[in-house]
């Protein structure tokens, strides 16, 4: 994994300058023939898909999402109706494919962006899926987005405990994807911009190999977002690598007001 660096960008808004680092990865992982992963780590938005529905209909939903997500990116406007726009678009792309691709082809979308429109900036975390968002902050990790799963509603409902979660035989079916036959409309959570929060943004390649302590230990033994995700990367491979895995770290190393 040595090709993953740490990039960084200092960001002015509101009267203070934000330092932001992140680095990002993905890999196929050691059982699947194709990576149906598709990961986009641009100022100011941070997203993971995962595609799902054959090789070629899973790659082409992850990557027709990321590719829209890029655009609205390049456009400047990055907010959630900007967002919800580009999925939409997504999804013709995938149904304009009816070669490769069904009613059961689709993808997560889930990650952070900075949004700096309103009083003072604030994170806005999406989901559609079971990818996450973890937030690592005064030393304790929670995980932000909530899974779109039936696993997770079994939970939720009391049918089901998370330790029974883990080996549930319906834990890959999703309740909610980017796709032909679903809403393209994310969940959000908004979040202050605190000093030392370092986020986590991962495909479930990475939680289905490694637990949320496992998650906080590599963060906590990393300082530099490369090295954490090298380290994360690694031990999901070493633990089975049992499908496609991408993760993004992105810290906010500080901030402070800005000069005159």
């Amino acid at each position: 994994m040595s090709d993953v660096t740490t990039e960084s960008r200092e960001v002015s808004t509101h009267g203070t300058t934000i330092t932001l680092s992140w680095a990002a990865a993905t890999h196929t992982g050691r059982r699947r023939e194709a990576n149906q992963d598709a990961v986009l780590a641009s100022y100011p938005l941070f997203v993971v898909a995962d595609g799902m529905g054959g090789h070629i209909g899973g790659e082409i939903a992850s990557t027709s999402t990321i590719d829209r997500l890029r655009s609205v990116v390049q456009a400047g406007q990055v907010n959630a109706k900007a967002i919800e726009k580009a999925l939409a678009r997504a999804v013709k792309d995938i149904a304009a494919r009816p070669d490769v691709t069904d009613d059961g082809t689709g993808t997560t979308v889930t990650g952070v962006f900075l949004d700096t429109a309103g009083d003072q900036a604030h994170w806005v975390t999406l989901n559609i899926g079971d990818s996450r968002v973890y937030l690592e902050r005064d030393g304790t990790i929670v995980q932000v987005t909530t899974d779109h799963s039936v696993v997770q509603e079994l939970i939720a409902s009391g049918k089901l405990s998370p330790e029974e979660a883990e080996n549930h035989p319906y834990g890959n079916v999703i309740t909610r994807a980017v796709g032909p036959s679903d809403s393209v409309t994310p969940d959000y959570v908004r979040l202050d911009v605190v000093d030392g929060d370092r986020f986590v943004i991962c495909s479930d390649g990475l939680t289905k190999e490694l637990t949320d302590y496992g998650i906080r230990h590599f963060l906590d033994e990393n300082a530099d977002p490369a090295a954490a995700v090298d380290a994360m990367m690694e031990a999901a491979l070493e633990n089975g690598g049992r499908d496609n895995i991408t993760i993004i770290v992105l810290d906010v190393a500080g901030s402070s007001p800005v000069s005159d």
